[in-house]
């Protein structure tokens, strides 16, 4: 059938919007990074949930891949559709609705489409806390941060997307509508489903509502910026904040001192909260239930204890709220920083807390071996394990050295990969693993694990028309 009739038939059956025009198109054919760049037939945008199943059971008829794709800012290539042009591109951008705030349950529900920071705002109109937070809160959406099991800044007090998560609407690729918007906190009655479709990135299932945990909003918040000799004194400050802190540490950064330089280098008005310079600064945080003056009194002693100890060299503690959010700037910043620097190779990894500090000793060494003249970046949640090791090229890189780098970086990605395995760490902490990673985790994972997930694949997608290429090759 010509391209033009198959576009009239997929006009014909579902109620929502299909654009095929090149102007409409572009932003959905090139992920946030432009690494990859693919072709579609059209972009397919449902008004329902109806329409998505139609559109489904049209694509399933007719064996059309289907690319589900939230707010586009994934970085690993998983949301953009393959060279091959036989695809639909599925955007959930018109199904976006709040469609409940349950201030006594503590939940919400949105659909899938719905941006993350219309999310948090609709908690908190209702003096309530959604804490998912990641940069791109502006424009990702929460059908793709649960697709993804999106991380961001707060995940030591509050976990992942999937933890947050009580349960979701989903069409299967059969083409069915699952409801499984229940708002429990206990419901034992067989396998927690909702459990497969987050982190499967579109690969088994069209997420298109969820039910969220909401919490009560603090009553106070302190922010720090601390300097530390090295990586272990920044694990030793978190186990002694952990100690003074308690579960109100709901923040902690690691930022490299090469790091906060590119940010100071390339933010205009960026300055850094203390004034010597340090091989690493931690960012924390602690939000409290009780009042703010119970939180200043948790916190100073917590810092008057780790100077004590010698683990913090200079620290800035936040009096003001926007004080606290320029601290929080150097942080946000980091990527914008590194894509005006030029190109890096990142890694999105996770590792035993115990262990970061050995990581990225070994994991230097490692890098310096393949490209000895590298400049590394490292930042991240190190409260939960994740580090974010970038490589990239020296100062005043010409091109022949960013060519080098491009021709080496499966090399220096299988250095780092292989240091994270030493250490029983995993190498996609959260930003999952599209297209970037899908080649590497078969060497990293068990022969019977993968097995598992291709028949896992295989089960709800026979067809293999849900992403494909994505997170795991079924055959």
């Amino acid at each position: 059938m010509p391209d033009e009739d198959i576009k009239a038939s997929l006009r014909a059956a579902f109620q929502g919007r299909v654009l095929d025009d090149a102007d409409a198109l572009a932003p959905h054919l090139t992920d946030y990074r432009k690494r990859w760049t693919g072709r579609t037939l059209a972009l397919a945008q449902p008004d329902s949930t109806e329409d998505v199943a139609k559109l489904v059971n049209w694509c399933r008829e007719r064996r059309v891949a289907i690319y589900p794709q939230g707010g586009n800012t994934g970085l690993v290539g998983g949301s953009v559709p393959d060279g091959g042009g036989h695809s639909i591109v599925l955007s959930l951008a018109r199904m976006s609705a709040i469609l409940d705030v349950d201030r006594y349950n503590n939940t919400l529900t949105a659909q899938a489409g719905a941006v993350l920071a219309n999310v948090q705002e609709a908690a908190a109109q209702a003096d309530r806390l959604f804490p998912l937070s990641l940069g791109a809160e502006g424009s990702c959406t929460l059908g793709g941060n649960l697709a993804t099991n999106a991380g961001g800044i707060q995940v030591l007090r509050y976990g992942n997307a999937r933890d947050l998560c009580l349960g979701l609407e989903v069409v299967t690729p059969d083409g069915q509508i699952w409801n499984g918007l229940r708002g429990l906190r206990k419901d034992n009655t067989g396998y927690d489903l909702k459990q497969l479709f987050i982190g499967a990135e579109g690969t088994l299932g069209i997420i298109t509502a969820a039910t969220v945990k909401l919490y009560p909003r603090p009553a106070a918040q302190m922010t720090a910026f601390a300097a530390v000799p090295d990586p272990q004194s920044a694990v030793q400050l978190l186990s002694l904040a952990q100690s003074y802190l308690s579960a109100s540490l709901t923040a902690f950064e690691l930022i490299s001192g090469p790091a906060v330089e590119l940010v100071l280098q390339h933010t205009p008005g960026a300055r850094s909260p203390v004034p010597a310079k340090a091989p690493y600064y931690v960012l924390l945080e602690s939000s409290d239930a009780e009042s703010a003056a119970h939180a200043t009194e948790r916190f100073e002693a917590l810092m008057e204890a780790a100077f004590e100890a010698g683990i913090v060299t200079d620290a800035a503690i936040a009096s003001t709220l926007a004080q606290s959010a320029s601290f929080w700037q150097i942080r946000h910043h980091l990527p914008e920083a590194q894509s005006i620097d030029g190109e890096n190779i990142k890694h999105d990894i996770s590792l035993p807390i115990s262990r970061i500090g050995e990581f990225i000793d070994a994991a230097q060494t490692a890098v310096h071996r393949v490209l000895p003249n590298a400049r590394i970046f490292v930042f991240g949640h190190v409260g939960d394990g994740n580090l974010h090791y970038n490589v990239s090229t020296p100062p005043g890189a010409d091109a022949s050295a960013y060519q080098a780098m491009r021709n080496s970086e499966k090399a220096v990605s299988g250095a780092v990969y292989d240091v994270v395995a030493r250490m029983n760490g995993s190498i996609s902490a959260e930003h999952g693993v599209g297209q970037l990673r899908v080649g590497s985790i078969g060497r990293y994972k068990p022969a019977n694990e993968m097995a598992m997930m291709a028949s896992i694949k295989r089960l709800f997608d026979p067809l293999g028309l849900f992403n494909p290429g994505r997170v795991i090759d079924a055959d």
